[in-house]
């Protein structure tokens, strides 16, 4: 036979937040290359060894192509997707029915906010579905960010992301960029971003209790202790204030409030007060500050280090407090909102759903809602525990929350006990295991795509739209079809009205895909044309005609403009953030540990994310990274070695490791990495059962959460190591 010419196709890599533009060559429907598309104008060139996960990912055989049922031994069977869809829809609505709307959940993981498809029609099977029990991976890393975007600007999504291109002082906390290319910060690239900062005479201060790989860059690193960067953060505003310096923020000082309680509620935090807690000199805790606002402009970035703390809200709200006290926030060169051509945060304000705080608890423990979701840590006791709105019934998609929520072992004891649960996902990984039903979507390659998500965080504004690389199979479907069909069959098993149900029935076959939405969108945004034909303005034939994407410009200072448009003003000392303060006060003792104790936090690898990936050549190439990293000074104190294998034990569960001896720790702290622990019998993941590494989250505690949000606490988890 003879072969096809090969054909180069542009691709957004959709496997992290960088969003590298990528040519893929294809012939024959096999990707034989993927390289750097140095066109891209956010990317510039950019590429990681993810990239080689696009490739591996399409062709790998555990993966699923089309739906599948338990049968009575246990094993899965190909149904069609007809059978697939009406049998959850049915199984659904007749739990609902006996139950009530609560019995029946739905988890979000990570992937979908990859995927344009599921970020625009996950909606639509949340409202069908009617029910409280909402759960995603955002309560397990970013929710605190959402929610000082709440306090300060109103909208969760309108969140500042550092100009590190022109920034001359780039303040990180709890972040590695160098590894993750950047989070709720979309910067590919990020290693020649800091080289730029330095060449023009810039500085670069790096806060974590780990040398990272981005802190091994950085100009100063602070080894803080997990859970203390509120502390550090609240001093440095305490300084700005008390020496009255930094820029004043000229055209949003009318609209500032709060600031006199504020000055109150950080004075336990002068730098004197928590330099004993901090383990920082107060003259360097001053310094820092006094250096940060005098930079001709400066950003300060925190990201899942200071998110996934107990006090992951405050940390969150003092990093846009410090920027905007100094005249950094909505500044050129500070910290400033993108403005992406697609814009959820502007749809938000459209549609009135801007994000919600904590109005309603959960149903056992009472631990705070946001955003309309239940906290992710409280999922295994609304499954196990017994009483009305009891989780009966669970929809997943693209998550495995038995290995990246806390408490894991609970939670795969709880999902076995479901009456019935259906998974949107292509592999049968250590949480879809238990499920009844899998309905597998096509892979990143096989259908387009849009980063509309990302955009909103990206350091750049541009849009790039990515068209099917390899056409999917027979009877394979994409994200927002499953998603949007199923959505459609509950809503018509509940509704009583026949009318309503043949009405619901027709409009499956009326569905809008994901190009007419992505039109409307970029022409409904701040660069579209607002369909006024006599207008130009950015449309999808314009991504069409520009593959490697449109440079729509630098970030620009636009935050006034949208607080008098949403009718806002800043306040600097919101009534839940000043509690939190007080809680901090009178916390600070309960941080310390016990003297046997290490404190626990994870870390990223360039060749993973989470527990993605982990089934594919790419990420089980080289020496083994699921490993216990210690300082060699606590190792000896413990009479340890480099490669012992070690327990690892709380109250909450015991893992074992291979024990990795570093100087990057700071002493005290302990190192694993997340989203391992791969091997559970009746899981179909071939690589990743061979290179199981462990579950961190058999440690982390599920009854500890932050208190604003919910959010879980990863970082800083009591330990105790041992020697087997």
């Amino acid at each position: 036979m003879t072969a096809t010419a090969l054909r180069t196709h542009p691709k957004t890599c959709n496997l992290c937040e960088a969003m590298c533009g990528l040519q893929v060559d294809v012939q024959d429907g096999r990707v034989l290359r993927i390289r750097a598309d140095a066109d891209d104008p956010l990317s510039k060139g950019a590429i990681c060894p993810k990239a080689i996960g696009l490739a591996q990912l399409q062709d790998d055989p555990d993966r699923l192509r089309e739906p599948v049922r338990r049968d009575g031994t246990g094993r899965y069977q190909a149904i069609s997707w007809d059978e697939a869809l009406d049998e959850t829809a049915s199984r659904i609505a007749a739990i609902q029915a006996r139950d009530g709307d609560d019995a029946a959940g739905l988890y979000l993981g990570n992937p979908g906010a990859h995927n344009f498809g599921t970020v625009m029609y996950i909606a639509g099977l949340g409202r069908a579905l009617g029910t409280r029990n909402r759960y995603a991976a955002s309560s397990l890393d970013q929710n605190p960010r959402h929610a000082a975007s709440i306090l300060l600007y109103g909208n969760f999504l309108s969140i500042p992301v550092p100009d590190v291109d022109r920034t001359d002082f780039l303040l990180m906390l709890g972040a590695n960029p160098l590894v993750s290319n950047g989070s709720l910060m979309s910067a590919p690239g990020f290693r020649r971003r800091l080289r730029a900062l330095r060449e023009r005479g810039g500085r670069f201060v790096v806060v974590d209790p780990r040398r990272s790989e981005t802190a091994e860059l950085a100009d100063l690193h602070i080894p803080i202790e997990p859970g203390r960067d509120p502390l550090l953060l609240a001093a440095l505003v305490h300084t700005v204030i008390e020496e009255g310096i930094g820029k004043k923020p000229s055209h949003l000082e009318d609209r500032i409030d709060g600031r006199a309680a504020l000055a109150r509620a950080v004075e336990p935090f002068r730098p004197e007060a928590v330099e004993a807690d901090l383990g920082i000199p107060a003259a360097a805790i001053r310094g820092l500050a006094r250096d940060f606002a005098a930079a001709p402009s400066a950003a300060c970035y925190g990201r899942i280090g200071t998110c996934v703390g107990s006090y992951g809200t405050l940390s969150s709200w003092l990093i846009d407090v410090l920027n905007l006290l100094t005249g950094n926030l909505d500044r050129v060169g500070g910290s400033l909102l993108p403005t992406p051509a697609a814009d959820l945060a502007q749809i938000a304000d459209l549609r009135g759903t801007p994000g919600r705080m904590a109005e309603q608890r959960t149903r056992v423990r009472g631990a705070p809602e946001f955003n309309d979701e239940r906290p992710t840590a409280c999922l295994a006791e609304e499954i196990l525990e017994p009483g009305p709105g009891r989780l009966r019934a669970m929809l997943t998609v693209a998550g495995n929350p038995c290995l990246s929520a806390p408490g894991g072992g609970a939670l795969d004891r709880a999902f076995a006990t479901l009456e019935f649960y259906a998974a949107i996902d292509f592999y049968v990984n250590e949480t879809t295991r238990h499920a009844d039903i899998i309905l597998p979507p096509t892979g990143s390659l096989e259908h387009d795509n849009y980063e509309v998500l990302f955009h909103q965080f990206a350091v750049h504004n541009t849009a790039r739209y990515s068209p099917v690389v390899i056409p999917p199979g027979p009877g394979q479907r994409d994200d927002w079809w499953i998603l949007s069909q199923l959505a459609l069959r509950i809503a018509e098993k509940r509704a009583t009205s026949a009318s309503v149900r043949r009405a619901l029935r027709l409009a499956r076959r009326l569905v809008p895909g994901p190009r007419r939405v992505l039109d409307w969108m970029l022409r409904l945004g701040p660069h579209g044309d607002g369909f006024r034909p006599w207008r130009r303005g950015l449309r999808l034939r314009d991504l069409e005609a520009n593959p490697s994407g449109i440079d729509l410009g630098p970030l620009v200072p636009s935050l006034r403009a949208l607080l008098e448009k949403r009718g806002r003003r800043l306040d600097l000392a919101p009534d839940v953030m000043q509690a939190e303060l007080r809680r901090l006060a009178g916390d600070r003792a309960a941080i310390a540990r016990h003297d046997d104790e290490l404190l626990l936090i994870g870390r990223r690898d360039m060749r993973t994310n989470n527990s993605w990936f982990h089934n594919l050549p790419l990420a089980i190439k080289g020496p083994d990274r699921c490993t216990l990293q210690m300082h060699p000074a606590d190792a000896a104190r413990r009479g340890l070695v480099d490669g012992d294998r070690v327990c690892i034990r709380n109250r909450v569960g015991r893992v074992e490791a291979r024990l990795a001896l570093s100087d990057a720790l700071r002493p005290g702290v302990v190192s694993l990495p997340h989203g391992f622990g791969h091997g559970t019998p009746g899981s179909r993941l071939e690589l990743a059962n061979r290179h199981p590494g462990v579950n961190c989250n058999q440690l982390t505690d599920p009854d500890v959460i932050e208190t604003v949000v919910g959010n879980a606490v990863f970082n800083g988890v009591p330990v105790r190591v041992e020697a087997l």
